[in-house]
């Protein structure tokens, strides 16, 4: 583990205004974030918070939270969450968060990865850390994949927003495995999700982000496997009130 407890301070905020009126915000400010598991998943509903909390935490930790590697600005914009978020890190925790351990952290965003990794290969760069093959060749999901594959193999800290847009069943599926083989190498990873396939991956611990705040959830209690598992059953108990 790298991180132990994720913490926001509220000096001199108005916690009756944005961010603080999202509940798991207001909740981590309250009471911390306790983290017993080196892969950790963030679900909810749209609006509930889990992207807000993933790049605060990112550029918190000294990622762009646009995605990508760690950024040369250590601290964060002024009057940002991210200025509040603070880390009980271990002490391997705070020397992947200095020096040069401070380049095995990644926030993977689909559209800004294979951007960036599209614009190393089409310039044929070799670029330490990243994929040497030409992501051109690849389709999105098998790029993204590409992607996880050679960046999140070696431990270090990383956060990932909704993955699965990029992902079919199938992919999402080796993307489990590639989480799995990850934390067991030695990486933390924080990743918002709505994805039910993802969400299961074996040994994770699932927080809900609710409209009363976050709470721990076996994958089975989730609304969203709940939610998938009726409309796959039967379409028509969803769909014949919207169309």
């Amino acid at each position: 583990m790298l991180i132990e407890r994720i913490t926001i301070n509220t000096n001199s905020a108005d916690t009756s205004e944005w961010p603080f009126t999202i509940p798991a915000v207001r909740q981590i400010a309250e009471e911390g974030l306790k983290l017993t598991s080196p892969l950790t998943f963030l679900v909810g509903e749209n609006g509930s918070g889990k992207s807000t909390l993933v790049e605060a935490i990112a550029e918190a930790w000294g990622i762009s939270p646009r995605g990508g590697r760690g950024k040369a600005q250590r601290n964060p914009e002024p009057g940002t969450l991210a200025e509040r978020i603070g880390f009980d890190a271990t002490s391997e925790g705070r020397r992947y968060r200095t020096g040069k351990g401070r380049s095995k952290s990644f926030f993977l965003r689909a559209e800004a990865a294979l951007d960036l990794l599209e614009f190393v290969s089409s310039f044929n760069l070799i670029v330490p850390g990243y994929p040497q093959e030409d992501l051109r060749t690849l389709s999105h999901g098998e790029g993204y994949l590409a992607v996880f594959r050679e960046i999140f193999s070696r431990p270090g800290f990383y956060l990932m927003d909704e993955p699965e847009a990029a992902l079919s069943f199938s992919s999402s599926l080796q993307l489990v495995a590639a989480l799995h083989d990850s934390v067991q190498s030695g990486a933390q990873v924080i990743c918002a999700t709505h994805s039910p396939v993802i969400a299961a991956t074996p040994g994770a611990d699932i927080l809900e982000l609710t409209e009363d705040g976050i709470r721990p959830s076996a994958w089975e209690d989730l609304d969203v496997v709940t939610h998938w598992r009726t409309y796959l059953n039967n379409p028509g108990s969803y769909l014949r009130h919207l169309v």
